[in-house]
């Protein structure tokens, strides 16, 4: 697979600093390269997260990678099933090369198992539960907050249209005020709850990613969950267990839609096979907010 200069120098980056710390790498097998790279560094059991795509819009990048570390060390201390920080190496977050990196537990686990509904629905209201008496800062609903930041950004490198900035920024204020409006309990959240963020080990699933925590309404976990579950939303939300009024979903799938179509436009920037994908999520908020 060719591999552009951003995810060669983290591969680098990472095995640069793993080498500091004492922990020899034969072979890097990069196991995502997208949002972020992560690479285990064979034979040791350490797997670096290498912040690239995320860090051309999250700035520090090593404030989301520090969040990360942080609420899965906790979940860990309270023997939830999570992803652990490194024990083998300190797990950061490092700066190297101008790149934020941490480092990770690798986990044996069936790479080709995607965990079903029935399964997840429960394992994210388990999550949910612990995650009440976390104590760490959270800020609210950021991965969705963070879009005016975002959109800013990407209008410097011209990487959307003049008058696609200003249909999600109008967007953006319309779901904003909706989610207001309901005026719901809020919560820690992992921030991306979708079944690919479950591993499963001979012990059973693992949630890992909690790079996008945040605090808010279950609904932005319950959104995430429901709409990339495969099964229609009655059923999905019947797997989660505690009862929510669907009509308090729709403004989180809404912005869950806008947060998607640009973060495919910043991801499609790197990776010419997502171009098609975002063309379509872009297509749809043109349809509600052009």
């Amino acid at each position: 697979m060719m591999r552009d200069r951003l995810s060669s120098r983290a591969i680098a980056a990472a095995i640069a600093v793993a080498e500091a710390h004492g922990i020899h790498c034969d072979l890097p097998e990069v196991v995502a390269d997208g949002s972020n790279v992560l690479v285990h560094l064979k034979p040791a059991p350490v797997v670096a997260r290498v912040a690239t795509t995320t860090g051309l819009v999250r700035k520090p990048a090593q404030w989301w990678l520090a969040l990360d570390l942080d609420m899965a060390g906790y979940l860990a201390a309270q023997n939830f099933p999570v992803v652990r920080p490194s024990a083998e190496v300190p797990p950061g977050p490092h700066l190297h090369d101008g790149l934020a990196l941490s480092f990770w537990e690798f986990v044996e686990h069936d790479r080709n198992y995607v965990a079903s509904t029935a399964e997840v629905g429960p394992f994210l209201r388990e999550l949910h539960a612990v995650l009440r008496t976390y104590p760490g800062e959270l800020r609210y609903l950021s991965p969705f907050t963070e879009i005016p930041q975002w959109l800013d950004e990407v209008g410097r490198w011209n990487a959307v249209n003049e008058g696609d900035l200003v249909m999600l920024r109008r967007g953006y204020v319309e779901i904003a005020a909706q989610i207001e409006a309901l005026a719901l309990p809020e919560q820690p959240l992992h921030g991306d709850a979708h079944r690919k963020n479950t591993l499963k080990t001979s012990k059973g699933l693992v949630w890992t990613d909690f790079e996008d925590a945040c605090s808010g309404p279950i609904a932005w976990d319950l959104a995430c969950f429901v709409r990339t579950s495969g099964e229609d939303r009655e059923t999905a939300l019947a797997s989660y267990g505690d009862a929510i009024d669907p009509k308090h979903l729709e403004p989180f799938f809404a912005a869950r839609d806008l947060q998607g179509a640009l973060w495919g436009a910043i991801l499609s920037t790197r990776f010419v096979d997502r171009r098609e994908r975002a063309a379509e999520w872009m297509a749809v908020c043109r349809v509600r907010y052009g």
